[in-house]
């Protein structure tokens, strides 16, 4: 498949700290790509390099078939931008706000209201960006981020300050626009919204990346050999490890209808990073 971003030994140091040591990885088209890390652990500027807000000290990062040493208005017209920087303006309304890019990149009016329900702000057009909660804010940024319908997404922390429930919405809408062909690039410390999400992940400690795989195969590959039963009349969960001696005792317990519930481990991504880097998510 094509690769829509490239980074090959990515180096960014600011002043006396490096931030990001060495990293290469790719994002193939029409994939939900999430890097996750505790904060502090580069994944904003990864993604300021990318989008070529800054430069690398070293190492090549290619986006679009671009290098990001040269983008230009072409290339950032295929691309949206939610960071924790997309200023708005605080004095305009919700709607002024959104139809000030949408006319820059061509949006229909339907296509603008359409967005805005879609993020819980339909009620809110004509409201004042000052008087928005900081969720509402970043709902905002989201749709203006899509607005130009882009072939590449870039989120970082899409859903921080979000109820579950307005996070859920945002998770269909972002697998929708996936879905229609935009390839969505996404930076998270949660680790339920990058299962949830992501077709690969890539784990970010320290500057450096430590694993990188799709969810089900990192949880497949840091998994135990262990099975907990529960049998009638026990409070407790039996542990038992995958053999054929326990084979037959679950089998036993089957026959004798003695089986209540039976769980095989499987590590949750949070699991994962705390054992592969000894640091948890948040």
């Amino acid at each position: 498949m094509e690769n829509i971003i490239i980074m090959k030994e990515v180096k960014k140091i600011f002043k006396d700290k490096e931030v990001l040591n060495n990293i290469s990885f790719e994002v193939k088209k029409n994939e939900i790509f999430g890097l996750l890390g505790p904060s502090g652990a580069g994944k904003t500027t990864t993604i300021k390099i990318l989008t070529s807000q800054i430069i690398p000290t070293s190492g090549q990062a290619i986006v679009l078939d671009n290098d990001v040493y040269s983008f230009d208005r072409r290339i950032l017209s295929r691309v949206g931008i939610l960071s924790d920087n997309s200023g708005v303006y605080e004095r305009l309304t919700v709607w002024d706000n959104l139809k000030l890019f949408g006319d820059i990149c061509g949006a229909d009016k339907k296509f603008m209201e359409d967005i805005l329900e879609r993020v819980g702000l339909g009620n809110d057009k004509r409201t004042i960006i000052k008087k928005l909660s900081k969720g509402m804010k970043q709902r905002l940024l989201l749709a203006r981020a899509i607005i130009n319908k882009p072939e590449l997404l870039f989120l970082d922390e899409p859903t921080s300050s979000l109820d579950p429930s307005i996070a859920n919405e945002i998770h269909k809408l972002l697998k929708e626009i996936n879905s229609q062909g935009t390839t969505i690039f996404l930076t998270t410390h949660d680790m339920v919204e990058a299962d949830k999400l992501c077709d690969r992940i890539a784990f970010l400690n320290n500057g450096t990346i430590v694993e990188i795989d799709s969810p089900e195969n990192l949880k497949l590959k840091y998994s135990k050999p262990v099975i907990q039963i529960r049998l009638r009349g026990y409070d407790k969960r039996i542990s038992l490890i995958k053999n054929a001696e326990n084979a037959e005792k679950i089998k036993s317990w089957i026959l004798s209808d003695e089986l209540e519930a039976i769980h095989s481990y499987e590590p949750s991504i949070e699991d994962i990073f705390l054992k592969v880097t000894g640091r948890k998510l948040k």
